[in-house]
């Protein structure tokens, strides 16, 4: 594709001080079975090391957009949607990488869909330095709520329900209407996809193959793992019209709770959680196990328990490498 040639399809990977991710996220694009493509690296405030990295790919597909200051992850992804060329736009994380075939899979769901904003999605291969698992685990139900099946999970392990930003394929029309929140620094996603599934016309696909790598401990404790539990629940707050009283308890137990952990949080911190679990909640058994368990049960010890079960899952099921 030259330089002149309009891309169908336009990635938009947010990034800084991670040159050798991002490289490894850039080529994951570039070598994709489907070539009418641009990958656009918006680099997230001065960072000349990035910049030199991906100056060492040549490729006309590739574009550079550095900003002068750091806008954050949210406005980083909008600054590349309204830059991008294409009709269809892909997000991709700079610490994640796509298999070949993950944009010719989402492009023949999107042009045969019906409805006016399709949304495509797929499952991952969530990888650590232990096991690979596929996540979601579940899928979304016919015309469930986006809320209860992005938090009501029915245990302690992450990935029952799953919609990575790595995965997301969608029309560039709807990005310019329905943009990523500026500002926030953390609940991206969640907030993206509560926001997205009340406009009009649009539908949720999941893809049942992996098509993404999803990597979990390439130092994904910045942001997004931070303990501010005020935050969370300040921000559940902002989209309770978007959240179901029964997601609502289910957000509590399973992502204030634990971050009220991490933070060593007082005995008050867990009154008010509990305040808000029950009164703006709707509580229900599984919640209630989980609020406790989340509370009581360390993360380390949580996190042994995950790969020791997704270890022996594996022992009696077809390796991650005969799936896709």
């Amino acid at each position: 594709m030259g330089n002149e040639s309009k891309p169908l399809v336009s990635t938009v990977i947010p990034t800084r001080f991670r040159p050798e991710l991002v490289c490894r996220a850039v080529r994951s694009v570039l070598n994709q079975s489907h070539q009418e493509i641009e990958a656009i690296v918006v680099i997230d405030g001065p960072d000349e090391g990035t910049k030199n990295a991906l100056a060492s790919i040549v490729d006309p597909r590739l574009r550079v957009i550095p900003l002068e200051q750091n806008q954050g992850g949210a406005e980083a992804r909008n600054i590349g949607v309204r830059e991008a060329r294409g009709k269809w736009i892909a997000f991709l994380d700079d610490d994640d990488e796509w298999l070949p075939e993950k944009i010719t899979t989402q492009i023949a769901v999107a042009e045969t869909a019906t409805e006016p904003h399709p949304v495509i999605f797929s499952r991952v291969i969530a990888r650590n330095p232990v096991v690979d698992m596929i996540w979601p685990r579940r899928l979304p139900a016919l015309d469930e709520r986006m809320s209860e099946y992005l938090f009501c999970r029915k245990g302690f392990t992450y990935g029952d329900a799953f919609l990575q930003t790595s995965t997301f394929f969608v029309s560039k029309a709807l990005m310019l209407e329905v943009p990523f929140q500026k500002g926030l620094k953390r609940h991206q996603d969640w907030d993206w996809l509560l926001r997205m599934s009340e406009y009009p016309g649009t539908r949720v696909h999941v893809i049942p193959e992996p098509l993404v790598i999803f990597y979990l401990e390439d130092q994904r404790s910045s942001v997004s793992r931070a303990a501010d539990w005020e935050f969370s629940v300040n921000w559940a707050h902002t989209n309770q019209s978007r959240i179901t009283r029964k997601a609502f308890s289910y957000f509590i137990a399973t992502e204030c709770v634990p971050r009220a952990n991490i933070s060593a949080a007082g005995f008050a911190a867990y009154v008010r959680l509990m305040k808000e679990f029950l009164v703006k909640g709707s509580p229900r058994l599984n919640s209630v196990m989980l609020f406790f368990g989340f509370w009581l049960l360390p993360e380390g010890r949580r996190r042994k328990i995950r790969n020791t079960l997704t270890k022996w899952k594996q022992s009696v099921s077809a390796p991650v490498s005969q799936q896709v």
